[in-house]
């Protein structure tokens, strides 16, 4: 069986530098040489995984294929090299201390003394090279979380020191740091990234390569001076500086060499290596930089004063956007403040509008106003989860005439008797058991919308949800004009809904948005914006 190499990311100087973008960047880079390539991610906290974070806090949680909620980088992994993440792709702190505890529970440790060496950090590493143990990879490149010289991510770097040391070549280190510009001197400085450098040295760890994140270019000799002081190679001191979209980062990282270092570090012979074949991305690319035409969209949803919260979402549509030739603009807007009195003034000039996903009561009002605003006037409309079962709602409440429909999520005091909501409180959505999360089959149906979009019958699709349409209602919304062309037959559950008098209005009970890459953009949302276009 082939070696696994083992690439580490790390970070010095401050948070939120781009590190699984760099991941992701060279990820693409070595899998379009022909590599075999999966990104990993550490996160230094100690929940057990992102489900219960706030997204205000974290952003989005993404969700894999194997129902792991994740770290929103496991998107950009996904996204970038159109490889499928798992459960074994992000790693919290939390997890491995539960892992731990279970263990010395059982007595797997014999009673010895359980610590942070050697019991923490062996665990770390096997969940590590668990990735590359069955040689389905070449590489495995490891980002790890937080900022060298955080306290929470000492384990991870002394890991990363033991690995280096057994595994010799096999085992290479990029640090990522930041060369702030100071206007009043009109110069970049480099200390920062020394000290980051040392800090990183005095844990035991020495970088191999060096990527500084820049608004301006560094020139060769502040590079040497860098290299100089941090005992790194010249040529292995290299530059990302700000682009107006992540997706040109790859393209600038292979500009600065950054594969080429790589595997000659690791003893790849250059001359006996295909050269990463990047046309198609780079077709992509200019393809989302230079459209002159533009779609405005209205993202509508209660997080949307951090973007980060709907990452998936927003980079489906720039997807979308891109292979539909058009430069997306998006207008994000906080479903708390939408009213019956600005809905006209928010909604009235947008070719299409996405109803977000979320949980909880706060800003669903405003979907329904969205909803019926752009269900009246023919504007194309993707309901996304939550987004779909506000669609539902709505119409029930605007069509059906059923005034107090709602969902028990909203008012739990209706979830003691489910006969009586179904028949005398009308709600149309009911408390499922518990979360379904993951990948989930759903059969279309033939002569509908979605059939025309997927052109197939059968599709799986990703999850993260509690509730579900309540079939109570089927018939009567059937009867009203609404189609559920999307149904997963083990269960029989409403997966896809849409109307047949819209144009397009279509709402998912999945989230399509998790499978969406620059190589795939997901078929829902490439259509959705070529609706929009043609609004």
């Amino acid at each position: 069986m082939k070696d696994t190499k083992y690439i580490f990311v790390t970070g010095g100087v401050t948070s939120s530098l781009g590190k699984g973008i760099i991941a992701a960047s060279l990820g693409k880079l070595l899998q379009a040489r022909g590599f075999k390539v999966t990104n990993q991610k550490l996160d230094p906290y100690i929940n057990v995984d992102p489900g219960t974070l706030n997204p205000y806090e974290h952003g989005e949680c993404y969700v894999t294929v194997d129902g792991h909620e994740a770290d929103l980088d496991l998107g950009h992994y996904e996204r970038f090299l159109g490889v499928e993440t798992h459960k074994a792709n992000n790693v919290t702190t939390g997890r491995i201390y539960q892992n731990v505890i279970n263990k010395e529970r059982r007595g797997d440790y014999l009673g010895k003394t359980v610590q942070i060496i050697p019991h923490i950090t062996d665990e770390i590493k096997r969940n590590i090279k668990s990735l590359g143990s069955k040689g389905e990879f070449d590489f495995v490149i490891t980002e790890i979380g937080g900022t060298v010289g955080d306290i929470e991510s000492l384990p991870y770097i002394e890991s990363v020191r033991q690995l280096r040391w057994e595994m010799g070549k096999n085992c290479l280190i990029i640090h990522l740091t930041y060369v702030p510009y100071l206007a009043a001197a009109k110069e970049l400085k480099t200390k920062p990234t020394q000290h980051s450098v040392k800090a990183l040295q005095e844990q035991g760890v020495q970088a191999d390569i060096l990527v500084l994140r820049t608004e301006h270019n560094i020139s060769s000799e502040m590079r040497k001076k860098v290299a100089l002081f941090c005992n790194v190679d010249a040529s292995a001191v290299l530059q990302s500086i700000d682009v107006p979209t992540i997706y040109r980062v790859p393209l600038n990282m292979q500009d600065e060499k950054l594969d080429e270092v790589v595997l000659t570090k690791m003893g790849f012979d250059l001359s006996k290596t295909p050269k990463a074949d990047m046309t198609k991305w780079t077709e992509f690319v200019e393809k989302l930089e230079n459209a002159r035409e533009e779609v405005h969209i209205g993202l509508v949803g209660k997080y949307v004063q951090l973007p980060d919260a709907y990452k998936s979402i927003i980079e489906s549509l720039n997807h979308a956007s891109a292979y539909n030739n058009r430069k997306l603009i998006l207008d994000l807007i906080l479903s708390d403040k939408l009213s019956e009195e600005n809905v006209e003034k928010k909604l009235g000039k947008l070719d299409g509008v996405v109803v977000a996903p979320g949980f909880g009561q706060r800003g669903i009002d405003g979907k329904f106003v969205a909803l019926k605003y752009t269900r009246e006037h023919n504007i194309p409309s993707l309901g996304i989860c939550m987004g779909m079962q506000t669609m539902t709602i709505e119409f029930a409440r605007n069509v059906l005439g059923y005034a107090d429909a709602n969902s028990t999520e909203i008012d739990p005091n209706t979830t003691h008797n489910v006969v009586d909501i179904m028949e005398e409180q009308k709600n149309i959505l009911d408390l499922g058991g518990s979360m379904r999360l993951g990948a989930y089959k759903c059969k279309l149906k033939k002569g509908t919308k979605v059939f025309e979009i997927y052109k197939k019958e059968n599709i799986s699709e990703r999850h993260r949800h509690r509730y579900e349409f309540n079939n109570a209602f089927k018939s009567d919304f059937e009867k009203a004009g609404m189609v559920f062309s999307g149904m997963n037959e083990e269960s029989n559950l409403v997966e896809i809904m849409e109307l047949k008098s819209h144009k397009w209005y279509i709402g998912v009970q999945f989230h399509p948005e998790y499978s969406s890459t620059v190589s795939n953009p997901h078929p829902l949302f490439v259509n959705f914006i070529k609706a929009a276009i043609l609004k």
